[in-house]
């Protein structure tokens, strides 16, 4: 098969699976309507970008148009950026501030003015269009522009796991990996089109058509793999809020105001022993969405000291603080013999997990064990 029809087919499937995918996302119904309008933006733009590989054909005599869609690449990266920043914290919102993303897809558009939109429109163009330095700009620009969002959203994803480990359990780390997983295939899908761009210059044709039908392909399959993700795990998204500091930067704020250190170690060492009582008593645990605030609203505490004691003093991620008293409940149910009925599924639910690989992550780091190991053992 011809490699230009092979592409064509691919880049239509892929073109149509995108926009079916944006559709879903802008119509369904879901309270984080933000985050599935900026990826379904970005299921947009990537579609312009795909469909490329087929509306050369008939844009033909349309030149600007062809130019113009092409340029529409450079919206990708920062409706993805937006989008993250979005699945991450619950009270993001699009402000003026955010329109700055748009100044690489502008510039470069009136930057083509002078050159190639007047001189084509005018029918006065010469030269090829490829060889023209606004074209190499736009290639250089597309991977700084990569560069830069990338780095920025493994720098958003540190952030946000940091956050969620020091103020809530259950179930929000699956949004970090599912953010995580995306941006590495992204990443991955990158360096085969760049690898692709610089075919291009090489003289080989034939292997730059393979490398164009195998990015097409790529794009397919990743497109695919996000329905797939989709409709399994449509509880995903847990925005957290962006107000919260991590521990590390509210640590000085506390100490400038702290007593002498003698009573403020007998002040934590109080509230230490209170805390752990409260948790064994009364087991806040059990709740599978508990919260630093909202235990911290039992005990009367602020969050800010409570966060400060756990994740500080006690040199334990609240997320693992909890976990451990869930685990050690988990851990005497399954050697109740008057329990023996009970499944590893009905006991992570009934100590508070929601999640199976959650429980068995946790049990095994604290055990070393397998729950049906230690069951048996």
């Amino acid at each position: 098969m011809d490699q230009l029809v092979l592409l064509e087919g691919i880049a239509k499937i892929s073109v149509f699976v995108s926009l079916l995918m944006a559709f879903f996302l802008l119509t369904v119904k879901t309270e984080n309507k933000l985050a599935n309008r900026l990826f379904a933006f970005f299921f947009i733009f990537s579609a312009i970008d795909l469909s490329g590989f087929f509306t050369y054909i008939y844009n033909e005599n349309h030149r600007n148009l062809e130019i113009f869609r092409s340029t529409f690449c450079l919206l990708g990266m920062p409706s993805f950026y937006l989008y993250v920043l979005s699945a991450c914290y619950s009270d993001f919102k699009l402000q003026r501030k955010h329109l700055v993303h748009l100044l690489p897809f502008i510039i470069t558009n009136l930057l083509f003015i002078p050159r190639i939109y007047i001189s084509i429109q005018e029918g006065t163009f010469t030269g090829i269009l490829n060889q023209m330095s606004e074209i190499y700009f736009i290639q250089i620009l597309i991977e700084f522009q990569y560069v830069y969002y990338i780095v920025s959203v493994f720098l958003i994803l540190k952030k946000y796991k940091e956050i969620y480990l020091e103020n809530y359990t259950n179930p929000g780390t699956s949004t970090y990996k599912w953010l995580f997983q995306m941006t590495c295939v992204f990443l991955a899908a990158h360096s085969v089109v760049l690898s692709k761009n610089i075919i291009r210059y090489s003289g080989f044709r034939e292997v730059f058509l393979w490398a164009n039908v195998l990015v097409g392909t790529i794009a397919l399959f990743i497109t695919c793999w996000f329905i797939m993700k989709a409709l399994k795990h449509p509880e995903l998204f847990r925005g957290i809020n962006s107000k919260l500091k991590l521990i590390k930067d509210i640590i000085p704020e506390v100490e400038e105001k702290s007593e002498s250190v003698n009573s403020q170690n007998d002040i934590i060492s109080g509230q230490i022993s209170g805390l752990r009582q409260y948790m064994t008593e009364k087991e806040p645990f059990l709740d599978p969405s508990l919260t630093i605030q909202e235990l911290a609203n039992q005990i009367d505490i602020p969050a800010r000291d409570l966060s400060v004691l756990i994740n500080h003093h006690m040199d334990q991620h609240f997320f693992d603080f909890v976990n451990e008293y869930r685990i050690q409940k988990a851990m005497h149910i399954l050697k109740d013999q008057s329990k023996s009925q009970l499944t590893v599924l009905e006991i992570l639910y009934e100590v508070g997990f929601n999640s199976k690989s959650s429980f068995n992550t946790s049990f095994k780091k604290y055990t070393n064990l397998t729950p049906t190991a230690y069951r048996n053992g």
